[in-house]
C-alpha cells in the first residue's frame, strides 16, 4: 500500500472508468503508446455493470474496426413493437459490456489501472485522491459522468434491466429494440430485450419521464410480468443493471461549458455528448476517442479544446432533435408519448438509421414532421424554439 504522501507521474491521467474514458484509454495505447496513462475508477471494474449498444450505421466503417473486439453481440436486425404497429428492420445492432470493456482496458494498461480510488480534488495537472496520494501529469480528463446544470434543460431515460437465464429456449433470433405494447407508466414506456443466446436474455424496462426517480422494485415486478405475459419462465436472474440517461430538450451549450472548471477536459455524458433523443452515447465517446488520440500535442488546454469544440458542434447540429424532443416531454400527454414513436417507425428504414446516428438530412427534417402530427398543434407551437423552455426553468 502506498504512503499517503506519495506522488505518481503520468502523461495522461483517465478519471472515472466508464465508457469514455476507457474507449480513450484504448485509443491512446493504439495510437499513442509511448504515453503513460493511468485510469482511476472508484469502484471494483471498469464501466461498472451496464450493457452499450449500437447501430452499426451510427459509425464509421474505421471506428467500427477497431470496436470490434469489444462487441460481444452482434444481431443483422431488430423488431419494433407498438400496439396498432409491428416492425422488422435489418440494420444490425451491437452490443458492448463493461465485462468486456474491462478486460480491454485491464489488459491495456496493467497496473495503471487504479481500482477502489476515490478522488477528492481534480484540477488540470494533477488529480488529489482520498487517501493522500498525488498523479501530476501534463493531461487531466474528467470522465465521471453527466453534471447537474442549470443551462441543460433535461428529460430522463431511465430503465432497470436484467439478465436472465430461461427453462427453456426463448425463441428470439434479434432484438426487441422497443415494445411498447405494455402499459404505459410514467411516461413513454416500453420493454428491450436482447438474445444472448437461447435461453437467456437481457430484459430491461424504460421509461421516458420528467423525473429521474426508478422505483427498483416495482420495475424488478413490472419485468417478470412481462416475462410471464411472453411465456418465459425465469429460472435464475443472473445480473442487473440500472441507469438514468439526460434527454436533452434544451440548453445553453456555451453557458454549460462556462461552468466547468478551467482547463479541465470533461468527456462523455459530463461533456453533453449522447444522442439526443435515444440517449446512446457510444457513438459520441468513440468519436472524441479518436479525436483525442490524434491530437499532435495531448495536454489538458489541447484535449479540453478538443472537447469543448466537438460538444458544441455535436449540440448545435443536432437542435432539431432538441424540438422533437419538446414535442413529446412538453406537448404530449405521458401515456400518449408512444405515437410519437409508432409513427416514426412507419417511416423508411435509411432515415431512421440516420436518426439513429443524428445525421439527419433537410428532407428527413421535413419528412418527420409531414402528416398529421401525433401531438396537439397548438401545445406544440409553443416549443417550437428553446429560448421560452430555458427561461421557464430559470
Amino acid at each position: 500500500m502506498a504512503s499517503t504522501s506519495s506522488t505518481y507521474r503520468a502523461d495522461v491521467v483517465l478519471v472515472g472508468g466508464g465508457l469514455a474514458n476507457g474507449l480513450i484509454a484504448l485509443r491512446l495505447r493504439a495510437l499513442r503508446p509511448d504515453l503513460r496513462v493511468i485510469l482511476l475508477e472508484r469502484d471494483k471494474r471498469i464501466g461498472g455493470e451496464h450493457t452499450w449498444c449500437h447501430f452499426e450505421t451510427d459509425v464509421s466503417p474505421a471506428i467500427g474496426g477497431w470496436l470490434r473486439p469489444l462487441v460481444v453481440h452482434r444481431w443483422s436486425g431488430y423488431e419494433v413493437r407498438f400496439p396498432a404497429h409491428r416492425r422488422a428492420l435489418d440494420t444490425a445492432y451491437l452490443a458492448i459490456t463493461s465485462q468486456r470493456l474491462h478486460e480491454a482496458v485491464s489488459t491495456a494498461l496493467g497496473g495503471d489501472v487504479w481500482l477502489g480510488a476515490t478522488v477528492s480534488d481534480v484540477s488540470p495537472h494533477q488529480v488529489t485522491l482520498s487517501d493522500g496520494r498525488r498523479i501530476t501529469a501534463a493531461t487531466v480528463i474528467d470522465g465521471r459522468g453527466p453534471r447537474r446544470s442549470r443551462s441543460l434543460v433535461l428529460g430522463w431515460q431511465k430503465f432497470l434491466g436484467q439478465g436472465v437465464r430461461l427453462s427453456k429456449p426463448h425463441g428470439l433470433t434479434r432484438p426487441i429494440v422497443m415494445d411498447a405494447t405494455v402499459p404505459q407508466l410514467d411516461g413513454y414506456r416500453f420493454l428491450y430485450v436482447l438474445p444472448l443466446d437461447s435461453t437467456r436474455l437481457l430484459i430491461e424496462d424504460t421509461r421516458y419521464s420528467d423525473g429521474d426517480a426508478l422505483d427498483h422494485a416495482d420495475v424488478r415486478a413490472a419485468i417478470a410480468a412481462y416475462a410471464a405475459q411472453q411465456g418465459w419462465t425465469i429460472a435464475k436472474v443472473e445480473r442487473e443493471e440500472h441507469g438514468v440517461l439526460p434527454i436533452a430538450l434544451a440548453g445553453d451549450i456555451d453557458a454549460y461549458w462556462r461552468e466547468a472548471r478551467a482547463q479541465v477536459a470533461e468527456v462523455g455524458l459530463r461533456a453533453a455528448l449522447f444522442q439526443p433523443t435515444t440517449g446512446y452515447s457510444l457513438p459520441d465517446a468513440a468519436r472524441l476517442a479518436e479525436q483525442i488520440a490524434a491530437l499532435p500535442h495531448i495536454t489538458s488546454a489541447h484535449v479540453r479544446t478538443c472537447a469543448e469544440a466537438h460538444s458544441k458542434a455535436a449540440w448545435r447540429r443536432r437542435r432539431f432533435f432538441r424540438l422533437l424532443n419538446r414535442m413529446l416531454f412538453r406537448a404530449c400527454a405521458p401515456d400518449q408519448r408512444y405515437k410519437v414513436l409508432e409513427r416514426f417507425y412507419r417511416l423508411g428504414a435509411p432515415l431512421i438509421q440516420r436518426f439513429y446516428a443524428a445525421r439527419l438530412t433537410p428532407f428527413d427534417r421535413a419528412r418527420v414532421l409531414m402528416g398529421k402530427p401525433p401531438v396537439p398543434i397548438v401545445a406544440a407551437l409553443g416549443y417550437l424554439g428553446e429560448s421560452s423552455v430555458i427561461e421557464d426553468k430559470v
